[in-house]
């Protein structure tokens, strides 16, 4: 997954977008939660799966820092400068 398709993920996925996000085959990601041993909380609400976006973001090492629109306005001039040819 890029990084715009995990900031749009909302406040919980289902186990397939996890295991997808962390590069892992659902076989693997099933096995890991019967051992649980899956690198992120799990909450079982119902008989499905539902992973926290946040402990998702937090597992694979992904700052949840607050973004500010001023910050991506700067990003993207900055990023700019370096893009013209």
């Amino acid at each position: 997954m890029t990084f715009p398709e995990l900031f749009a993920l909302p406040v919980t996925v289902d186990l397939a977008t996890a295991a997808r996000a962390l590069g892992i085959s659902m076989t693997t990601a099933y096995r890991l939660t019967q051992r649980n041993a899956f690198p992120c909380a799990i909450m079982r609400p119902t008989y499905r799966y539902r992973i926290p976006t946040a402990s998702l973001l937090t597992a694979l090492d992904i700052d949840l820092q607050p973004v500010h629109p001023d910050d991506v306005e700067n990003g993207i001039e900055f990023a700019r400068r370096f893009t013209q040819t």
